[in-house]
């Protein structure tokens, strides 16, 4: 399993947000996985079993739940330099 390789993902692409367990994306960074959803503007919560990815959508939150062991890709998009 990757888990250690996804986390390390994640947390290139995410900061702490202060006093909780999730991570925010970085300032114009933008996150998809298994080539689903791309996400901007997203809290990321890395649990032990499974990562739950929030983001707003109008006026409602949405959870989308992913299994660790179901990972197939992460990609990171940013601007060029």
């Amino acid at each position: 399993m990757l888990k250690t390789t996804w986390e390390k993902v994640f947390e290139y692409a995410s900061m702490p947000v202060h006093g909780t367990l999730s991570r925010k994306l970085r300032k114009d960074v933008k996150i998809q996985i298994n080539e689903g959803t791309i996400y901007s503007e997203a809290t990321l919560f890395l649990g032990e079993e499974f990562i739950r990815v929030t983001y707003k959508q109008g006026n409602e939150a949405v959870n989308t739940y992913y299994d660790w062991d179901k990972l197939s890709s992460v990609r990171t998009f940013s601007k060029a330099e």
